[in-house]
């Protein structure tokens, strides 16, 4: 029988489906694949891009220019621009503001073939370097309230070029999800003193069934309500709030971590199209009236990165009740992940 699962740290619930064990290759997918005559991300392209924000140059290359290892520029087609105020305005019961916001595309790598998952651990922590730099640079303006990293992989899952990029927006709200999960760890924290990721690792480690990688500094585990097959999070087991707080060695044992999981998922599930989001604390401000509002967020929130697999569709039912249907149970697909060697040469 089906069961329903509740997310602790979303407060939302699931259906996860046990009827069958279903197998890994049931969740196969045709993928998409775009031909380009001419890539804007590849190096000797540098003018078809907007100016560079930040880049890794190992060999000091003049900016703008090829020699880059990770590159950062504005999108060329932002959603929203840095540039203005925000102007609030309210009509009766409906409030507005300008699209004032940041939109980046972090460049992964030059070599245009090659995925997040096939480059090595250096290159992938000069990825994570970026991320750093740029949540850095960009929280020091005070209009913004959120910083969003995410990943689209694959055209089914959002990305319209398939050179290797990540993007970055920066928000001046703070994102729904975002604002359920420092409510649910606040909660947490007045009623136990704990932070509630700190218990749910302890609990899951405890447990095992969903754990797919444990180093002693990174785990990786299928969560309990997974909303989609194969759905991940990763998490660094010594508590920390803020992602751009990490230091490089940190970076690294998160890279390798980073590695193991996209690996897995590639082999098990031959590339498939993917969203990873990295869930950070929002910059510390002041809020009008709630002197204490940020007094526990370094202890009560923990920073990790999600990451959902596009196997499956949300239906009629999914839109309409909130509850997502997970066809295959997290501890089938944490033991299948598992199983899958992460180390076989690209």
């Amino acid at each position: 029988m089906s069961n329903f699962r509740r997310d602790p740290l979303k407060g939302t619930w699931v259906i996860t489906e046990n009827q069958r064990i279903r197998q890994p290759r049931e969740f196969l997918i045709d993928r998409q694949q775009i031909t380009m005559r001419l890539c804007p991300f590849c190096p000797g392209q540098e003018s078809k891009t907007p100016v560079e924000v930040f880049a890794l140059r190992p060999d000091n290359t003049a900016a703008n220019k090829p020699g880059w290892q990770v590159r950062v520029v504005p999108n060329k087609f932002p959603l929203l621009r840095i540039e203005g105020e925000l102007n609030p305005q309210a009509t009766g019961l409906y409030q507005s503001m300008r699209g004032i916001g940041a939109h980046e595309v972090i460049i992964e790598t030059p070599d245009h073939q090659r995925s997040l998952a096939q480059l090595d651990l250096a290159e992938t922590t000069s990825v994570l370097q970026a991320y750093r730099a740029r949540l850095l640079d960009l929280r020091q303006d005070s209009r913004f309230r959120y910083l969003q990293v995410f990943k689209n992989h694959g055209i089914e899952a959002g990305a319209p070029l398939p050179h290797a990029h990540s993007q970055l927006m920066a928000v001046p709200i703070t994102p729904p999800v975002i604002r359920n999960e420092l409510n649910s760890c606040r909660e947490h924290f007045r009623s136990t003193g704990n932070c509630l990721i700190c218990d749910l690792l302890a609990q899951e480690i405890a447990d095992g069934k969903r754990v797919v990688f444990n180093d002693g500094r990174f785990l990786v585990l299928a969560p309990y309500a997974s909303c989609f097959p194969f759905e991940l999070r990763l998490f660094p087991l010594q508590h920390n709030h803020d992602f751009a707080l990490q230091n490089d060695r940190e970076l690294t044992d998160c890279a390798r971590a980073l590695q193991d999981m996209l690996r897995r998922l590639y082999r098990l599930l031959q590339d498939p199209p993917y969203n990873f989001i990295l869930h950070t604390s929002p910059p510390i401000q002041p809020h009008v009236g709630k002197p204490d509002y940020w007094e526990t967020l370094a202890r009560d929130y923990h920073w990790h990165i999600e990451l959902v697999p596009r196997l499956s569709r949300i239906a009629g039912f999914e839109w309409g009740s909130g509850f997502f249907i997970n066809p295959l149970p997290p501890e089938s697909a944490a033991h299948f992940l598992r199983d899958t060697d992460p180390n076989l040469s690209f």
